[in-house]
């Protein structure tokens, strides 16, 4: 599409219906004194009060830096980014909760690391990382993967809750957890079809890494903030190993995902030289337009101003960029040999060898039993079980042949099979 057809693309507004409750929630900013500043009036967000909050929740320090003593700053920053942007009620609501999470988070961790010094010997060995372009099946190859008992997928609650408080149970850690994890479908119930959120379901490392403060949750849900990858990165790297060393024995093989680990590749394998990545791959025609709904969708939580086109000419470049990178650099022997391809269609087709071939590739045992948890697994959750995300190109901005063309080098190098 051209500049000019991508401009008039339609709002978030015409495209979805608020519930009620939602809508009634966000005009108690109006009710006020108005609009945003009467959001801010209702769910305020002071980076010094919540810090303040935050320690006295946890009984006071002192409270450790976990390894980066500017930590500090990253959460000032993000804080006040934030409070700047056009938030409504309930979107000041769901941020403001889950910095204040990440809070008490950074700070329950920190406190752990400072008092057990062996953490930092823990060594991470041959994770496991599913990347590739969103929407390509790196959500339902990282669950399939986590069936397997040799490996470890964190759980939401690990990464929200690493160190539940004392006396909490493991079902408090949960609850804890489904809070946040499954109201963003309850906001806008559209959201459960394009993507599953559950406190006992592995996430991945965008979620893992909130409490770094500059890692790419945040400019995920709520658009232009500050980000520091090499901080996020060393931050994900101490977290497992504090989850590691809090966890059983013997440890089974971190399994990690996310897409943009593909738009960070080399941070990834400096932070983990010997890492298996599992690859995924689809046709750019249906990973392309289905990023942009939903980055729009998860803004859209939040915010009444998604800047729809600006989010197709943002992910267009930057997944553009690294897919035809990747692809060449592979090609010419520029990454390590430690690469594993899944495809999707593959993947639809026939999970269990498709994700048996992988293991050979990797010289991982894969088992009867993994097989078979892998058919229950998808006799239980089929395809389109919570509504079915339905998408062209057209609507979020793109056409089928461009894409095709602007991914030539990464379709060519990969044979991707494009679909109808």
């Amino acid at each position: 599409m051209g500049e000019a057809e991508i401009a008039k693309l339609r709002p978030m507004q015409e495209r979805y219906a608020r519930p009620d409750w939602v809508r009634r929630l966000c005009a108690m900013g109006e009710s006020v004194g108005g609009g945003l500043e009467g959001a801010r009036r209702i769910v305020p967000m002071d980076a010094e009060a919540m810090l303040e909050t935050a320690e006295r929740s946890l009984g006071g320090g002192p409270f450790g830096d976990f390894g980066e003593p500017g930590w500090r700053d990253h959460y000032r920053a993000l804080v006040a980014a934030a409070d700047a942007l056009p938030l409504h009620v309930v979107g000041r609501l769901m941020t403001r909760q889950e910095i204040l999470r990440s809070l008490r988070t950074r700070l329950a961790i920190g406190r752990a690391w400072a008092q057990e010094p062996a953490m930092a010997e823990e060594e991470i060995v041959r994770p496991v990382i599913v990347t590739g372009p969103a929407r390509s099946g790196t959500t339902i190859t990282f669950e399939l993967l986590a069936l397997d008992p040799d490996l470890r997928g964190p759980m939401a609650a690990d990464a929200l809750h690493p160190i539940p408080l004392d006396g909490a149970s493991e079902a408090d850690r949960l609850a804890a957890s489904e809070c946040e994890q499954e109201l963003w479908a309850d906001v806008q119930p559209e959201f459960a079809a394009i993507h599953e959120l559950r406190s006992d379901l592995p996430v991945e490392c965008v979620t893992l890494t909130t409490a770094s403060f500059c890692g790419s949750h945040w400019p995920m849900v709520l658009g232009a903030v500050p980000m520091d990858p090499v901080a996020t990165y060393a931050f994900e790297k101490r977290l497992l190993q504090l989850l590691q060393f809090l966890g059983p024995r013997p440890q089974p093989t971190w399994l990690l995902k996310t897409p943009g680990h593909i738009m960070m590749i080399d941070l990834t394998l400096a932070t983990f030289p010997d890492a298996w990545i599992v690859q995924t791959h689809r046709d750019p025609a249906k990973t392309m337009p289905s990023t942009v709904s939903t980055t729009a969708m998860v803004q859209w939580l939040r915010t009444d101003r998604v800047d729809v086109a600006q989010q197709v000419r943002a992910i267009g470049a930057a997944f553009t960029a690294a897919l035809n990178s990747v692809a060449v650099r592979r090609r010419e022997g520029d990454l390590p040999n430690r690469f594993v391809d899944v495809h999707f269609q593959s993947l639809m087709r026939d999970p269990v060898e498709t994700l048996r071939r992988a293991y050979g590739e990797m010289e991982r045992p894969f088992t009867t039993e993994h097989g078979e948890r892998i058919r229950q697994y998808l006799a239980e959750k089929p395809k389109g079980k919570f509504g079915v995300h339905r998408y062209t190109p057209e609507e979020w901005g793109f056409t089928r042949s461009e894409l095709h063309a602007s991914l030539a080098p990464y379709i060519d190098a990969f044979g991707i099979e494009l679909e109808g």
